[in-house]
């Protein structure tokens, strides 16, 4: 039997208007579905990476996956501390994500790590918006973790992705 439908949010005594936290909650499931298939995407990379840069690649990634469930939870833990419900099953998840769906197969490196690029811009655009108007409405708890946590995060990791981009020529010595 469900005791919360899915959003809505319950009163709780965090000093916050009700539309406010509702706001709050339905603009951090959105970010939080798309962090949780960009945790996926990081993983589906991870195993998949290929080619001269493998070891570090691969390690890299694997560093990004797990920073990035780390925010799935920060993300998740926020909603239900607003009195919301958090967004947690993976078929939920496919259902609102903005992300596109990556191909079932294997890509090429540079395909693997634009799409994980774009997944991040899509994300800090999002966490922008969302952390603005989070401070508008006073939910400086909302904002501090976007701010703090999501946006910090996603344009470091989007930094070292971008970096194994740069056209580098090997040179054989």
């Amino acid at each position: 039997m469900e005791i919360q439908e899915f959003g809505t949010v319950r009163q709780f005594p965090v000093g916050l208007a009700m539309e406010t936290r509702m706001h709050s909650c339905q603009r951090l499931n959105q970010i939080l579905a798309d962090t949780q298939i960009l945790y996926s995407l990081y993983k589906k990379c991870h195993w998949l990476m290929r080619g001269p840069t493998f070891y570090q690649l691969h390690l890299l990634l694997d560093k990004h996956a797990e920073e990035q469930l780390e925010l799935v939870d920060k993300l998740a833990e926020r909603v239900q501390t607003l009195g919301g419900v958090a967004v947690g099953d993976p078929r939920h998840v496919a259902e609102i994500t903005v992300i596109k769906r990556p191909p079932d197969g294997v890509e090429e490196v540079p395909a693997m790590l634009s799409r994980l690029l774009e997944a991040h811009e899509m994300i800090l655009v999002a966490a922008h918006d969302a952390a603005a108007t989070a401070d508008q409405k006073g939910d400086d708890g909302t904002n501090d973790l976007l701010v703090s946590d999501v946006i910090r995060t996603g344009e470091l990791q989007a930094w070292f992705l971008a970096e194994h981009l740069v056209d580098t020529p090997l040179i054989h010595a």
